[in-house]
């Protein structure tokens, strides 16, 4: 199956579609409230939610902020050492849904316990944080794949994927976004693709696309998405 066509199952059924991964209901019924919260439907810094809008900012977000990133990096060293490219983008795919779903259970849980206007700052400034984060160029700490790494493509790359990607950027995204946003199901989706989209060119053309990539360029762009949403949350939060 195709890593678009992956994406489009793991957005589309019923669990989207309601929120059934959600903290509310998209059935158009009204919004309820806990402890001076406001339902997580309407938690959408541009309106009522949609889960097409939490995928594709997701997504975008991930995706810009992933060039140059660690775990890119990395992708280029593991194609390099295998030249298994699908096996190395299954363990990336499975190592980032793993990582992925556990920083979103934590963002969706620490979001329930904040009132809405808490919670947006809260959101807001850390996007504003990423922002700056993701201007500082990333590097990798030593060479994977030497001493004891698998021989096998597929468990070398989940290992170092999954290693590499606690605490990095796009976890720490990851985390935010399912605070901010209440359908988990396609936040964990967005920044599952938006990984896929930005490796994958990594792994199939290793270190010529990689050598071509505007690196200043795309960090800025990826600075500034996190700012805009960091401050249209804010300006949500304060309104």
């Amino acid at each position: 199956m195709s890593a678009a066509g992956l994406c489009v199952n793991m957005l589309g059924g019923d669990a989207v579609a309601h929120g059934a991964f959600g903290r509310g209901e998209t059935n158009g019924s009204a919004p309820s409230r806990s402890s001076g919260r406001v339902s997580a439907v309407v938690r959408s810094p541009l309106g009522p939610e949609l889960p097409m809008e939490a995928f594709l900012v997701s997504i975008a977000s991930i995706a810009v902020a992933e060039m140059g990133d660690r775990t890119q990096l990395l992708s280029l060293v593991l194609a390099a050492r295998y030249r298994k490219p699908w096996p190395i983008l299954g363990g990336i795919l499975v190592a980032t849904l793993a990582n992925h779903l556990a920083a979103g259970a934590l963002g969706a849980w620490f979001g329930r316990l904040l009132t809405q206007t808490t919670l947006d700052v809260t959101v807001g400034v850390s996007l504003l944080v990423m922002a700056g984060w993701s201007l500082k160029p990333d590097h990798l700490d030593g060479e994977p794949g030497r001493t004891g790494q698998p021989s096998n493509a597929f468990l070398a790359t989940l290992l170092a994927f999954f290693i590499a990607e606690i605490g990095d950027k796009t976890q720490i995204a990851t985390l935010t976004l399912a605070a901010a946003y209440s359908n988990l199901a396609a936040v964990v989706a967005g920044t599952t693709c938006g990984m896929l989209a930005a490796n994958a060119p990594v792994v199939f053309l290793g270190k010529l696309f990689a050598d071509r990539l505007p690196l200043r360029a795309l960090n800025r762009a990826a600075a500034l998405l996190f700012a805009v949403l960091g401050v249209i949350f804010i300006l949500r939060a304060v309104r």
